[in-house]
């Protein structure tokens, strides 16, 4: 059975009741445009229909309606309607709740001048190329659209938001683990004395290795302990093996959980290797 419309809340977006998700939020181009309640959503209109099922998600959406116009809205709907496209995964609703909100402000912001640098820019465009590729084309998107150029940093903001709707990762868990890689690539730097091509293929290892480090911590994963070759990293690489271990115990304060020895092994060996190219 068809879900049958309780309440038109816009041109875009209605309230209906759904046999089996029960009320729901329904977003899509044109979807409310002249319909009344009682009225159904037709079978070939589903395919491009976004539901909201969770009661949070729904409120949160509704809420931030009065904010946008209709062309505003229409932009949105079609910049995740992309991302579903393009990722051909299944996405979490709640980038209905934070992408909109996120896009929302970064339009305001533009129009009034104002720009907000991101941090994680680099990083997140070399461990994330899949979701970048798709977020420029979502911001080529919003320019045709709108008419509005968002700059580079918010191709990177955009591709964690894919990125979090496709892997149903917390954002916030995603910028925290962002911001630790981004403390420990400064202080590689700092107690190198180097400072590290951004662009290099080195680079883009390192930072892949502590994200996947990270990773690792956070499951609880052990990597084998190769303890001879431990030992010959310590006596052949002292300044890259202290390094390692002052990292490992930034990480462990961080994240609150131990890392395994192992780890300051395969450490050492990354940042003996962009020691030697840059020296």
């Amino acid at each position: 059975m068809e879900p049958v419309i309780k309440k038109v809340l816009s041109n875009n977006v209605v309230i209906a009741n759904h046999d089996s998700y029960g009320e729901v939020v329904l977003i899509g181009k044109g979807l409310g445009f002249n319909r009344k309640a009682g009225q159904s959503i037709e079978d070939n209109e589903a395919e491009k229909i976004f539901v909201l099922t969770n009661k949070k998600e729904r409120e949160d959406y509704i809420k931030l309606l009065p904010f946008m116009d209709t062309q505003l809205q229409e932009t949105i709907i079609s910049a995740i309607e992309l991302i579903k496209q393009k990722s051909e995964l299944s996405l979490n609703e709640h980038i209905h709740v934070a992408l909109t909100d996120h896009l929302m402000f970064a339009i305001s912001r533009i129009s009034n001048g104002m720009e907000f640098k991101n941090p994680f820019l680099i990083e997140t465009k070399t461990l994330y190329p899949n979701e970048y590729r798709i977020a420029k084309d979502v911001t080529k998107l919003i320019k045709d659209l709108s008419g509005i150029e968002l700059p580079e940093g918010e191709i990177g903001f955009i591709a964690l938001h894919i990125h979090s709707a496709t892997t149903n990762k917390e954002l916030s868990d995603i910028n925290k683990n962002s911001h630790l890689v981004t403390t420990l690539v400064d202080m590689i730097e700092e107690q190198l004395a180097i400072t590290i091509d951004k662009e290099s293929i080195d680079y883009n290892r390192l930072i892949r290795h502590l994200r996947y480090t990270i990773d690792r911590v956070n499951k609880g994963e052990k990597v084998e302990e190769p303890e001879k070759f431990a030992e010959l990293l310590k006596k052949e690489y002292p300044v890259c093996y202290n390094l390692s271990w002052k990292l490992i115990k930034v990480m462990q304060q961080a994240l609150k959980k131990p890392v395994y020895n192992a780890e300051a092994v395969y450490l050492t060996m990354h940042l003996q290797r962009i020691q030697k190219k840059i020296k």
